[in-house]
């Protein structure tokens, strides 16, 4: 129930082309405290609820529990969340033996492109497309409980 984890920009839209599935997805918080953030989604025609503890080591590992439940009460959860709401589109893309999680944000988000790559231990090894930016796993900007009350789009470079 731990999630290891490392988030990077993306530099470019070639890992569209190696993507083998893309789902669009919106979500939003019941809670965005960073002790305990509980999130809602919906990704294709499923719903999720998923719950997470605060970040240690960098940001790079924290508890996880996540849930699939009825699309239907994913999306009247969907309407009890905080101002904030995300969306975005994820492709996923083989790399070695890992996938990357790649998304592309729509809304007050839109312009940021950020992938994420889920690994067994924080030092395993991994590798590291072309497409692959600067890494942001430490910065609490590029959470997504984050990015939901301060856009990407008012802080950005």
């Amino acid at each position: 129930m731990v999630e290891i984890e490392r988030k990077f920009l993306v530099k470019s839209e070639d890992f569209k082309k190696q993507a083998f599935a893309q789902n669009k997805i919106a979500q939003g918080y019941l809670s965005s405290v960073p002790e305990r953030t509980v999130r809602v989604r919906i990704k294709g025609n499923k719903g999720f609820i998923t719950i997470k503890g605060i970040s240690h080591s960098g940001g790079m590992s924290r508890f996880e529990w996540e849930n699939e439940i009825p699309l239907d009460e994913a999306a009247e959860l969907l309407k009890l969340c905080e101002k904030g709401k995300i969306e975005k589109t994820r492709f996923e893309i083989k790399s070695g033996i890992h996938v990357y999680e790649v998304d592309e944000f729509y809304g007050e988000n839109e312009g940021l492109v950020m992938a994420e790559i889920e690994l067994n231990s924080e030092t395993e090894a991994f590798e590291k497309p072309d497409w692959l930016g600067e890494e942001v796993t430490n910065d609490e900007r590029y959470y997504n409980a984050y990015l939901s009350k301060n856009p990407f789009k008012e802080w950005q470079k």
